[in-house]
C-alpha cells in the first residue's frame, strides 16, 4: 500500500489525487490535506462568482473525494498543526498542491498606501475568503485603476462595473454585492505595458465586457496595430483583438467607462494618507517586444488600485524555495526524495485550471517511479492520531457536505449558495449550530 499525502485541495490537488488513484487503483491511500475547513482552493475563492459553468468541475473533484481510498482532511494547517518533515515520516510521498494565493507587490512608490490592494485579495474579497472578508475596499470613487491585460484584470474591471441585477444567479458574497452596490466608480482604467497584440485576454471574458448593462468598454484605435497584422496572430488571440476593434469602433455611451489604456505602466502611486492618483508612464516596445519606459507620464485620479500583475507561492518552512520565480525550488516537480511540487506550486502561475490534469499525472508517475513498493509507512491511522492528541479538529468531506447544505439553505433568492465567510461560521454549520 501507497500512502500519500496532498497539501491543498484546489484542482491540483484534486487532479493529482484523481491521477494516483488510477496509477496505483486499490493499492494506494491519498489524504488532501487544507487549512480551510472547505474544499476546492481557486475553483471556490479564486474563479469569478458569475463564471458558474467553470465552478461546475467541483462535481468531478467531489466524485473523486468520495471514493474510498482519497480523503479530505480540513481545517489543518501544515507548518502549524503538523509539519513537512513529519507527514514525511507518516507518508510515502508528500505532494505540495498549495498553488499561488499570495500577490506579487506592486513595486512603485506609493504601493502601500491604504487603497492599494492585491488582486488576490480582491478576488478573495468578493468571493468570501475568510482572510480577506474583512477587507473594506476604498469603493467612493471616481476612478479605479487595474494593473495588468489578463483575465484576472477583466474579473476585476467586469464586477466593477456590472449592476446588482447583473449578479443574479452567481455566488457572490452578500458583503461584496452591497459593497459594490453603493460604490460611485465611474472609470476603471486597466493599466498595460504593452499593446493589443500582447495580451492575455481570452475572447470569451473579453466579450463579456461588451455586453454589461450600464459600462462600455474604450479603446482608442491609435493604439491599435495595422489590420494586416492580426494574421500574424493564434487564432485565439485573433477573436480577442477584434472585440477590441469593434470597442473602438462602436464607442458606447453609458455611465461607467472600461478603459485600456495600452503602453502603459505605473511608477508610482501618490495621495495624502491613502491613493489619490497612480503616476502613469508611456512605454514603448522594442525589436523583442520588450516594454521600456518613453520618459512621458501623466496621473490617472484613482481611489482604488488593485494589481493583478502575478501571484507566488508562499513558502512553507523547511521546504526548499525559489525566491525568483515565487515557487517552490523543483526539477519537474521533484523538491527532495518523497516530497513534490504540483500546479503553480511547482511551475508558477501560468496554465488554465485544466494545465492540471496533465500536471497531476505526471506527478503520479514520478511517484510510482520513485516507490517501487511497500516502505511500511502508516499514512491514515498515524496522522488521525498525531492529530487527535494534538487536539486538531478535523472537518471531512461529510462535513463539507453539511457547510456546502448550510450554505444553499442561506442562499437569497437565485443564488446557488451564501458563503460561510468565516472559519468559525464553517465550523458551526458543521456542527449544526
Amino acid at each position: 500500500m501507497r500512502h500519500i499525502a496532498i497539501i491543498g485541495s484546489g484542482p491540483a490537488g484534486y487532479y493529482t489525487a484523481e491521477a494516483c488513484q488510477k496509477t496505483f487503483g486499490d493499492d494506494v491511500r491519498v489524504d488532501i490535506i487544507d487549512r480551510m475547513p472547505v474544499p476546492f482552493g481557486l475553483i471556490r475563492s479564486g474563479v469569478a462568482p458569475d463564471h458558474q459553468a467553470i465552478k461546475g468541475v467541483s462535481r468531478r473533484y467531489e466524485a473523486v473525494a468520495l471514493t474510498d481510498n482519497v480523503r479530505f482532511v480540513g481545517h489543518v494547517s501544515v507548518g502549524q498543526d503538523i509539519s513537512i518533515a513529519e507527514l514525511g515520516e507518516l507518508y510515502d510521498a508528500v505532494v505540495l498542491a498549495t498553488g499561488a494565493p499570495a500577490d506579487r507587490p506592486l513595486g512603485v512608490p506609493g504601493d502601500d498606501l491604504p487603497g492599494v490592494i492585491g488582486s488576490a485579495a480582491f478576488v478573495g474579497w468578493y468571493n468570501g475568503h475568510p482572510d480577506f472578508a474583512g477587507l473594506a475596499p476604498p469603493l467612493d470613487g471616481p476612478g479605479a485603476v487595474v494593473v495588468g491585460h489578463g483575465n484576472v484584470a477583466l474579473d476585476v474591471a467586469r464586477i466593477l462595473a456590472k449592476t446588482g441585477a447583473e449578479f443574479d444567479g452567481s455566488d457572490i458574497v452578500s458583503h461584496a454585492l452591497q459593497g459594490l452596490g453603493r460604490h460611485r466608480i465611474d472609470t476603471v482604467t486597466l493599466l498595460g505595458r504593452r499593446g493589443p497584440h500582447q495580451i492575455a485576454m481570452t475572447p470569451k471574458e473579453l466579450g463579456e465586457l461588451g455586453d454589461l448593462t450600464r459600462a462600455t468598454a474604450v479603446v482608442d484605435t491609435a493604439d491599435l496595430p495595422p489590420l494586416a497584422e492580426d494574421a500574424t496572430l493564434d487564432p485565439g488571440q485573433r477573436k480577442a483583438v477584434a472585440h477590441l476593434r469593434a470597442f473602438a469602433a462602436h464607442p458606447g455611451d453609458k455611465p461607467i467607462r472600461v478603459v485600456f489604456d495600452f503602453f502603459a505602466m505605473p511608477v508610482a502611486v501618490e495621495g495624502d494618507g491613502k491613493v489619490e492618483r497612480v503616476i502613469v508612464e508611456r512605454t514603448a516596445l522594442d525589436k523583442d517586444g520588450h516594454a521600456h519606459g518613453t520618459g512621458e507620464t501623466y496621473a490617472i485620479p484613482a481611489g482604488l488600485v488593485v494589481s493583478c500583475i502575478g501571484y507566488r507561492t508562499p513558502p512553507i518552512p523547511g521546504v526548499p524555495y525559489d525566491e525568483a520565480l515565487g515557487r517552490f525550488a523543483n526539477v519537474d516537480g521533484r523538491i527532495a526524495p518523497g516530497l513534490y511540487a504540483v500546479g503553480w506550486a511547482r511551475r508558477g502561475p501560468t496554465g488554465t485550471i485544466g494545465t492540471n490534469r496533465p500536471d497531476g499525472f505526471r506527478i503520479a508517475e514520478q511517484i510510482a517511479a520513485d516507490l517501487p513498493g511497500d516502505s511500511g509507512k502508516q499514512g491514515r491511522p498515524a496522522l488521525d492520531a498525531l492529530l487527535a492528541a494534538r487536539k486538531v479538529d478535523v472537518v471531512t468531506f461529510r462535513d463539507w457536505q453539511r457547510i456546502e447544505a448550510a450554505e444553499i439553505a442561506a442562499a437569497r433568492d437565485g443564488a446557488p449558495r451564501e458563503k460561510f465567510v468565516g472559519v468559525e461560521e464553517m465550523m458551526a454549520a458543521r456542527d449544526g449550530v
